[in-house]
């Protein structure tokens, strides 16, 4: 409101004093006499005024007009000006606005509509490093495979989008299964940019299954550096690879670099149970039994696994049941609570003939959780305590419906594996296998366990020498692959195998 009241004060002043001015000029007296060529033009002192407001807004405009017409010349012969500017301005608002359509089409998933805006950006805004990125992008959603892959060769001309089309051209070797050509690329990536961790990921599982073990802990140690890995899972991993480069190792013949290399990686990451295994049997022969059994104990304390048993046996293989229960011991106490611990003494019992104190050892596995191998070495105890045929086949009946117990799992997709493989077989994720219980299938067959009693030997088998029971066994694989399976059901009277120890 004031403000207004202070606009209309200052033009009534300007108004009052424009009039006053005017009779001011009215009444001067003479003028003002023009002579030019002949011609006089006698003005007064108020059209003088006017007239040479006239001439300074008519000098004012050729000025303008002489500006344009150069402008116009200039803008001709293509050099910048305002007008180009205006232009340029236009063309680059129309670009973008056809960018950001490319880049919402993009997201909604329009492959179609994306590559023809971006085309249209492309056109002018001349800006390739963005509009052939869209493109390539909208060609691959669309399915156009061969006009990305045109589109990421052009990106390679650039320093700027190199490492952008290289990858590209990466990411479709890989879709298309050609790992040998993504293998290249994926290393002329990481030379553009060793910290970027997807190509990092991406060129270590490259190299893990071209079994490249020494360029692979080349790239694992710059994720290290990088900050993308933490240290205890680099020391994970890398144990992993120098197991894996052991084996290769071992398998081309060449013992004193296998041997070598087999103890790097026990001492790298000591709970790896292949790791300490390979470690153990690379001291046992080169007759360092105690190294062995320490590398043994130390990793049994912290994830017993038949396999360390396997191993711990190697180191004295023609010992007694009794010898050999005795040196278990030391073994089995570093983790006596342990589940593995329990089944191993179990088996040890057994074959030491000592059927009571195999029964106590087991406890209470084959109610809480049974397997196939605890329900086998239960029916080894009853058999071997001379229970009747039908409790034999009881237990023998229930192990061949049971789950097989823990195995080799991965973690990304749950294929089980008979043995440690660095690489899953399935997914070929790296360093993904444990040692654990697989999901159990709901599956239901359609006789249900009830036939099972028919395919185990009928009653009074055991005095043909309990063939039956061998043959249920031999007509199941998963069985006879536990550890358990191993061990025959026998008569007390006849020797009984030690499984696991590697000696019967």
């Amino acid at each position: 409101m004031l403000w207004a009241l202070i606009k209309i004060v200052v033009f009534v002043i300007l108004v009052a004093a424009a009039a006053t001015g005017a009779a001011y000029l009215l009444d001067l007296e003479g003028g003002v006499r023009v002579a030019f060529a002949g011609i006089e033009v006698n003005l007064t002192p108020l059209n003088a005024v006017i007239a040479l407001v006239l001439l300074v807004l008519a000098v004012w405009l050729f000025l303008k007009l002489a500006a344009l017409l150069v402008a116009v010349l200039h803008f001709i012969n293509g050099d910048e000006t305002a007008i180009s500017r205006y232009f340029d301005r236009n063309r680059e608002r129309k670009g973008y606005q056809a960018l950001s359509e490319a880049m919402l089409a993009l997201a909604s998933g329009e492959g179609r509509l994306a590559m023809a805006k971006a085309t249209k950006a492309e056109k002018f805004l001349a800006k390739p490093e963005l509009t052939n990125l869209l493109t390539a992008q909208a060609a691959e959603l669309s399915g156009d495979h061969h006009k990305a892959e045109t589109v990421y060769k052009r990106l390679l001309a650039d320093d700027k989008t190199r490492f952008v089309g290289v990858r590209g051209i990466m990411k479709q070797k890989l879709a298309n299964g050609d790992t040998d050509t993504a293998l290249k690329l994926a290393q002329k990536a990481f030379a553009i940019k060793p910290r970027h961790t997807e190509t990092q990921d991406i060129l270590l599982k490259l190299q893990a299954d071209k079994h490249d073990w020494k360029g692979a802990r080349e790239t694992l140690s710059a994720k290290l550096k990088s900050g993308a890995l933490p240290r205890d899972v680099y020391r994970r991993r890398d144990a992993v690879l120098a197991l894996s480069e052991a084996r290769d190792v071992m398998d081309e013949g060449k013992t004193i670099e296998a041997r070598e290399a087999a103890i790097e990686a026990n001492r790298l990451s000591p709970d790896l149970v292949p790791a300490t295994c390979l470690a153990a049997r690379s001291y046992i022969e080169n007759g360092k039994s105690r190294l062995a059994a320490r590398v043994l104990k130390k990793t049994w304390a912290v994830h017993p696994h038949p396999d360390l048993a396997g191993a711990y046996a190697d180191i004295a293989p023609d010992e007694s049941p009794e010898e050999r229960l005795k040196r278990f011991a030391k073994l089995i106490k570093t983790n006596p609570d342990h589940r593995e611990s329990r089944l191993l003494q179990a088996e040890l019992y057994i074959a030491a003939e000592d059927f009571p104190a195999a029964r106590r050892a087991l406890g209470d596995i084959p109610e809480t959780t049974p397997d196939a191998r605890a329900l086998t070495i239960m029916a080894a105890i009853e058999r071997g305590e001379g229970a009747s045929d039908a409790v034999v086949e009881g237990w023998l009946t229930r192990a061949l419906a049971a789950p097989r117990g823990p195995q080799w799992v991965c973690d990304n997709c749950h294929n089980i594996h008979r043995e440690w493989v660095p690489v899953c077989e399935n997914c070929h994720s790296f360093d993904t296998l444990s040692w654990r219980t697989p999901p159990a299938p709901h599956i239901v067959a359609p006789t249900g366990v009830e036939m099972l009693p028919l395919i185990v030997a009928p009653h009074g088998a055991a005095d043909a020498g309990d063939t039956g029971d061998e043959a249920a066994l031999e007509d199941d694989p998963d069985a006879q692959n536990t550890p358990v399976a191993e061990a025959e059901i026998v008569p007390p009277e006849e020797d009984m195998p030690e499984t696991g120890t590697g000696k019967k």
